[in-house]
């Protein structure tokens, strides 16, 4: 019988796996996905200092010390303010054919079994679960992605409509001395952006997202507008290789999982509502996860809801309630325009959308006081 079985092996799978064997060395654990690595994932590519430490914790420090760090960000809202300004602690840019291939070959080097399987069944039995008939694990996490196959299997509904957005990445050539993360954001259609995340080798990740429900109101194709905004927005960086993904928005209180089953990643809806980033998220859930399985191997799910809980709970109420307020592009503009004049909030900006940040009461009223007068204009 496996310790644990791991489905999916980006950022969250490997994570987990790394952890149960880095807190118990004997544990058996195996890593299964249903592609070989290296493999491309669309994304935005973007790891924050928060995700470097993450990936301290795990014992693989220096996976990412090969690229150069990101130390500047420039954002600009949807009535064109703009603020840009270095960022309290540098930010990374990693293919994830690159980023998710290193996790996978540490876990590997760590003693965990790595397969390639694509999962089609799943059987709770008591004490533990069967995975395609044969696989017997006293413990599963579910880390494979925005369809997650395991999320379905168990029986838990994926990411409403109006909790989901939709991007299109790709590639540009840029200057290899850029460093600026530049998030340029649309009115039209709002709540819309287009990045460009340098990487630091003469290319940069761009991309156009917007949420679905606002994407399918516009009664064009999918392409034709996700295209059209990120030329639109973005039109000195022509992209090639462009691919679209979905964003299973976070509601504020995931569901972490079923029976013996947890949910890590972007298969829990982890992404963050304001920003679409889902690196950090995804690692810091794998690991709690993979701590779960084999500190509390009678009954990780409680122990796993409560680490979660701990960790994010009022993080990602403060991402609800900041993200049904940035619905009106006025208070983006407000945020972003507050940023510009006090280093506190371009720093809170950051830690928010990009970490587990909160919003201290004093901060937001500094937003709001400028954002209400004209909400009550209705500009």
């Amino acid at each position: 019988m496996w310790d644990l079985v791991v489905v999916g092996g980006g950022p969250a799978g490997s994570a987990a796996a790394l952890r149960a064997k880095q807190l118990r060395p004997d544990a058996r654990v195996l890593l299964l996905d249903k592609a070989d690595f290296p493999r491309d994932k669309a994304c935005g590519d973007g790891i924050a200092a928060h995700g470097r430490d993450e990936l301290a914790l795990l014992g693989v420090a220096g996976l990412i010390a090969d690229y150069r760090p990101t130390r500047h960000l420039s954002v600009v809202s949807p009535g064109g303010a703009r603020v840009s300004a270095a960022a309290a602690r540098p930010n990374h840019v990693v293919p994830r054919a690159v980023f998710d291939a290193r996790l996978v070959d540490a876990a590997r080097a760590r003693g965990v079994e790595v397969r390639r399987h694509r999962v089609r069944a799943l059987t709770a039995a008591g004490d533990h679960v069967v995975v395609d008939g044969t696989v017997v694990a006293r413990a599963v996490v579910a880390a494979d992605g925005a369809n997650s196959t395991v999320r379905r299997l168990v029986g838990i509904p994926g990411s409403p409509e109006e909790h989901t957005a939709i991007a299109v990445r790709g590639y540009a050539d840029v200057p290899v001395e850029d460093d600026v993360q530049l998030i340029v954001m649309q009115r039209d259609g709002w709540p819309a952006y287009a990045w460009s995340f340098p990487v630091g080798d003469g290319s940069a990740n761009v991309g156009f997202g917007m949420l679905l429900p606002r994407l399918r109101a516009t009664g064009r194709p999918g392409r034709e507008v996700l295209h059209g905004g990120l030329a639109e927005l973005l039109p000195h960086l022509p992209a090639r290789d462009l691919r679209a993904h979905h964003l299973p928005l976070s509601p504020g209180r995931p569901r972490p999982g079923a029976g013996r089953v947890m949910l890590a990643g972007d298969a829990a809806g982890l992404v963050n509502p304001l920003t679409g980033e889902g690196i950090y998220y995804a690692l810091l859930s794998g690991r709690l996860a993979g701590e779960a399985a084999v500190r509390a191997p009678a009954d990780p799910l409680p122990a796993y809801r409560r680490g979660l809980g701990k960790a994010l709970g009022r993080h990602l109420r403060t991402t609800d309630v900041l993200a049904r307020a940035a619905r009106h592009p006025g208070f983006i503009d407000a945020a972003i325009g507050t940023a510009a004049e006090r280093t506190e909030v371009f720093d809170l900006l950051v830690e928010v959308g990009l970490g587990a940040g909160t919003v201290p009461p004093r901060l937001a009223w500094a937003v709001l006081r400028r954002w209400l007068p004209a909400a009550v204009r209705g500009v």
